[in-house]
């Protein structure tokens, strides 16, 4: 037997804790004798936390701990177990005087030098915790996958992250300062009693990446289509576009999104050429169940949609009814080179950047110079103007122009319930014609009853108009169903949050913005619901302290500029008084 050679590193896979006390330093010079004092008293919470757990203490740097855990799902939860104790002990005081922890968390190689841990597995754990909120965890995306569905807690996804000195981005998932609370289920949703699926982003096959633009339009349509037919359970497209660029495995994305089936495919166009191949699986089984091969010159694009859909429908509900498939169909525009624009537009909205509105906006225009006509592209132009006020980007002349491409979208549009909703967020936002707006979106729900987009837009045209808030609660609920892992849903809980304050429902709506936040951390409207809510709660404190990480991330704000449409005005008066209540500028 051959000897074990001295000089050899002894190597493990291991899950890492490492946390410090955020402004530890402003704290020391502050009160240096009572920040040494309260550390210790935490600390010896989180020691027997950490035993508790079965976590060795490897070493402590001052206001800092490296610790080790004998699994991922034991780390994560003797964090959430000492955040919520922190948070225990921090109550009642001043939020500029609390202590609070930050805690980074990652499943990696170490190597082992006596009792002390080192190597890349340890470096990510430590620059995680650098990127925490005070009284916040970050994981890894190694160690999220093995705690997903195992812990108590919901994460979000951060995405990937250039960590210093780490070679390569790292996934990055957190729990929200404050927002940790008990799984609900919500995570991972149930099947719908109706045939349920997710159309995956389809790969482009061009060999050329300024055609993403052109597969991710196909997709989108082809999820329009779909989710025409009352008969479907169609998840939203942001939910399915996560998966874009990633190796997935079916039965995972059939679980994590609640769906029977899932499509896939890829599209090439060259030149004057378009091939479109798709298949069908049961994602349970992830059994075959259909696949096929669509050709045709560009004129024919449309129906090459129209043959993916209708192949679809057919091979996972024969008794569907071929008129409602007829009546489904949607042409937006005869003029391919408008349709183009369009698809190039989309591309720069979802960046959901000030850059990528100006550059969406400049395509939308040259495709209604294409195509005057063009409906979906006038609605989609005064959507964006309605993010650019909301953002605070909004320039003299935008409510004039959304008002008269809202009008003409609804003159060219006929009955595009996409057209009908989007119009009727534009006159509420900009017209104030709550009436109309209202009646436009009922409409446009009986079209499209199992749109995500759809149900949001609605659903915000019923809670600023305020005559009908349990019709916003219900559809912003069903519009969160229909898209569990869209990024973007932090804004329907927001919305949802603001429902219920108008219905006087206090702890639903705290609930729903800190849901929003945990979403999208970052979100302004949501944490303007939270301060309305902490303000009636009369938790003024945390109120205050919401109110300044706002501030933070948007310093243009003034009260005026980010005011909701509301109709009700004692609800706008009662918001107003509340973020004026905070020393927020008006």
């Amino acid at each position: 037997m051959a000897e074990e050679d001295p000089g050899r590193m002894e190597r493990r896979l291991a899950a890492i804790l490492a946390a410090d006390v955020a402004g530890y330093s402003r704290l020391m010079g502050r009160d240096e004798a009572g920040t040494v004092r309260t550390l210790r008293e935490h600390r010896a919470v989180a020691d027997a936390l950490v035993a508790k757990h079965g976590g060795r203490i490897v070493k402590t740097t001052g206001d800092g701990l490296l610790i080790e855990f004998p699994s991922v799902v034991d780390a994560v939860e003797c964090a959430v177990a000492v955040q919520a104790a922190m948070a225990t002990g921090n109550a009642g005081i001043a939020p500029d005087a609390r202590m609070l922890f930050r805690v980074g968390i990652n499943l990696g190689d170490i190597v082992v030098d006596g009792d002390d841990i080192l190597g890349d597995g340890v470096n990510v754990a430590a620059r995680l915790e650098g990127i925490a909120e005070p009284g916040g965890i970050c994981i890894s995306g190694s160690a999220y996958d093995q705690v997903r569905g195992k812990v108590s807690v919901e994460f979000a996804d951060l995405g990937e992250r250039n960590l210093k000195n780490i070679a390569r981005p790292v996934r990055v998932f957190a729990v929200a300062p404050g927002n940790a609370k008990p799984h609900d289920g919500s995570a991972l949703p149930s099947l719908s009693d109706r045939p349920s699926i997710a159309v995956l982003p389809f790969q482009n096959m061009s060999g050329d990446a300024e055609q993403d633009y052109f597969a991710d339009g196909m997709v989108e349509d082809i999820i329009t289509a779909l989710s025409r037919m009352k008969w479907f359970f169609v998840v939203a497209r942001n939910s399915s576009f996560i998966y874009k660029g990633k190796a997935v495995d079916i039965k995972q994305v059939g679980r994590e999104l609640g769906v029977r089936y899932v499509l896939e495919g890829s599209v090439r166009k060259a030149g004057n050429r378009v091939r479109i191949t798709g298949q069908l699986i049961e994602a349970a089984t992830q059994h075959h169940i259909w696949a096929d091969r669509f050709e045709g010159n560009l004129e024919d694009i449309f129906a090459l949609q129209d043959s993916v859909t209708e192949s679809v429908v057919g091979a996972i509900e024969p008794s569907l009814r071929q008129a409602e498939i007829v009546r489904g169909r949607s042409k937006p525009t005869e003029n391919l080179d408008a349709y183009d624009c369009y698809l190039r537009a989309l591309a720069g909205f979802y960046q959901w950047t000030r850059e990528g509105l100006d550059s969406g906006e400049t395509y939308l225009k040259r495709a209604i110079e294409l195509d005057p006509h063009y409906a979906t592209a006038k609605a989609q132009f005064a959507r964006s103007l309605i993010f650019r006020r909301a953002q605070g980007w909004a320039r003299p002349s935008d409510e004039a122009l959304a008002l008269r491409l809202a009008r003409e979208a609804l003159t060219d549009g006929g009955d595009d319930p996409i057209t009908l909703v989007r119009a009727a967020i534009t006159l509420t936002y900009f017209g104030k014609d709550y009436d109309q707006a209202a009646s436009l979106a009922d409409r446009a729900i009986g079209l499209d009853p199992n749109s995500a987009e759809v149900l949001v837009f609605s659903a915000w045209v019923h809670c600023f108009n305020g005559k009908d808030v349990a019709k916003a609660v219900e559809q912003f609920t069903r519009a969160i169903r229909l898209s569990p892992r869209d990024p973007e849903m932090g804004r329907a809980f927001a919305g949802l949050a603001f429902a219920y304050l108008q219905a006087g429902q206090n702890d639903d709506g705290l609930r729903s913005s800190q849901k929003a936040l945990l979403e999208m951390p970052n979100l302004p409207i949501a944490q303007r619901a939270q301060i309305l809510a902490l303000v009636r709660l009369k938790r003024l404190d945390e109120a205050r302290e919401t109110g300044r990480r706002m501030i933070e991330i948007d310093p243009g704000f003034t009260i005026s500029s980010r005011m909701p449409p509301y109709r009700d005005a004692g609800f706008r008066q009662e918001l107003h008084d509340a973020l004026k209540s905070l020393g927020l500028p008006e």
